[in-house]
């Protein structure tokens, strides 16, 4: 099993910490649905320091939703550590992560996420800085470098774990690839191989066998899922299930699937009201219709939606039209047989 300091998971599967996605309302289903750990979307050291009203309730922590890891940014070494601080004392977060994989330029110009793939000594002071002022387990998350000429994923999980960080995520992709291209996932092999802490592999795991393979090939202690759960929690389910019995579930019915994403909004709007709920509410929504027959005529209506109660209509309503369908395809075939 997945240990990270003195916290056990019940599984290897982890929840990326996807900004924008992983509030307590996505955390929270994924946990129902049996992840093993969920990270909370990054927040801001400065933010957190500043007492923004926002940052501050992207700390709240679902007692439901433990073992969390809670993931923190920044590149001033002094706010970081306050920040994690805050973290550690004020927040039920059983871990810290400090990520160092972001791509995006606002957060890398404040040598910030992916930046520090270039220094392994800034992730030694800085990592060693946050570990000694805090008592919760500290993490990081990384990628395997800043671009195809600077891969020191070795060097830097090695820094992490000299300065007592208890476990690192490894994406296998550069910071100048985004999220395009192939992961590779050898680099993750290679960094499993230089440490003794635990590893856990992120990149292109779309289905459990992909998730298979990565445990199998890289020797990781675990499997991140991030765009592959994005509108599937049954992604995160159907994995955990295929690591510990071998045996492949079914993929979820279309009523299933909206079932779910109308408890995924009504959560939503418990957390954030009605309007922002239900505006944030529809690319999730476009996730979760993604691959049933007849979703794109329904994605332009919801699109444009701003209530919850319209969008549940809406959403009800198509999944009627779906049973018609399948019944009248079912009764063709009756016909046919006879």
């Amino acid at each position: 099993m997945l240990k990270i300091g003195n916290i056990e998971m019940k599984n290897q599967v982890v929840l990326a910490p996807m900004a924008g996605v992983c509030n307590p309302a996505f955390r929270l289903i994924a946990k129902e649905f049996g992840t093993g750990l969920v990270c909370a979307e990054m927040v801001s050291d400065k933010a957190i320091l500043h007492g923004n009203k926002r940052t501050i309730e992207m700390l709240y922590v679902d007692d439901r939703e433990k073992p969390l890891s809670l993931q923190i940014f920044g590149g001033d070494r002094e706010s970081l550590v306050e920040a994690a601080k805050v973290v550690d004392t004020q927040t039920n977060a059983d871990i810290i992560d400090i990520n160092m994989g972001c791509p995006v330029p606002k957060i890398t110009k404040c040598d910030a996420g992916a930046r520090w793939l270039l220094d392994p000594n800034k992730i030694y002071e800085m990592v060693s800085a946050v570990v000694d002022a805090v008592q919760k387990p500290v993490t990081v998350k990384m990628r395997i470098g800043w671009d195809s000429d600077h891969i020191y994923v070795v060097e830097n999980a090695k820094a992490v774990e000299r300065a007592g960080g208890q476990a690192i995520s490894v994406h296998g992709r550069t910071r100048e690839q985004l999220y395009t291209g192939k992961a590779d996932w050898a680099y993750i092999k290679d960094a499993k191989q230089a440490v003794s802490i635990p590893v856990i592999g992120n990149g292109d795991v779309a289905t459990p066998e992909d998730a298979k393979r990565m445990l199998e090939e890289t020797g990781c202690d675990g499997v991140m899922i991030g765009r592959g759960a994005l509108g599937n929690p049954w992604m995160l389910y159907r994995t955990v299930e295929y690591l510990s019995s071998g045996i492949l579930l079914p993929d979820p019915s279309a009523q299933e699937k909206i079932r779910i994403a109308i408890l995924h909004m009504d959560r939503l709007v418990a957390l954030k009201g009605e309007s922002v709920a239900v505006k944030e509410m529809r690319k999730h929504l476009a996730w979760y219709l993604k691959g049933l027959s007849g979703a794109a005529r329904i994605k332009d209506v919801i699109m444009e939606e701003t209530r919850r109660d319209e969008m549940v209509r809406i959403l009800e309503h198509f999944v009627e039209s779906l049973d018609q369908v399948d019944q009248a395809a079912s009764v063709e075939g009756e016909k046919a047989v006879h």
